[in-house]
């Protein structure tokens, strides 16, 4: 028995937030949903969307010279956002069973693609890097000063076309996850 309901992804997986099965999450359906989600509940200058961000992500992780482990774990660390929508940090901070579904579905996520998130050293550095990508964002962005982002990369926040996000995603995905190694399949 399956806990909650489903949503019905892009790629047609009728997908269970509350009880994630390994074998329905989607790499197509997370660089879909995540290059349609807005940063910032949409209150940017422009579009730009949670899959930019996380590409940046993954730049910065590059740069810096990280694993490909902490690079995809960069990449993928809003991928729960694809199914369960983004929550603006201020608001997601004071819904605990949110937070609790959040961390076991982007746990599951990280799991299928072979990140351990349980090492100390790729929590800490994911997360070092979406902060410092959200002060750049923030101060480009909102206008927003949170403090200088400490960045080794060229973070690009151009506006970009939602299908061109898309593939970039896909494609950096591709060069980081060696499907052969893993033995999993999407």
């Amino acid at each position: 028995m399956r806990k909650g309901t489903c949503i019905n992804t892009y790629s047609g997986i009728k997908f269970y937030p509350l009880s994630p099965r390994e074998e329905e999450i989607k790499i197509e359906d997370i660089a879909h949903a995540l290059s349609l989600v807005c940063r910032g509940n949409g209150h940017v200058k422009y579009f730009f969307s949670v899959a930019q961000h996380s590409i940046n992500c993954y730049l910065e992780a590059k740069a810096r010279g990280y694993s490909k482990e902490i690079q995809l774990g960069c990449l993928l660390h809003d991928a729960s956002e694809a199914y369960l929508s983004d929550i603006t940090r201020p608001v997601k901070k004071e819904l605990s069973q949110y937070l609790a579904i959040e961390k076991n579905l982007q746990w599951e996520i990280y799991k299928k693609y072979n990140i351990n998130i349980e090492k100390e050293e790729v929590s800490t550095k994911i997360k070092l890097i979406d902060d410092e990508i959200l002060k750049y964002e923030m101060f480009n962005l909102l206008n927003v000063d949170l403090g200088e982002a400490s960045l080794k990369g060229d973070i690009n926040l151009e506006y970009k076309d939602i299908l061109i996000v898309k593939e970039d995603f896909l494609n950096y995905f591709n060069l980081l996850n060696d499907l052969s190694k893993n033995g999993k399949k999407d």
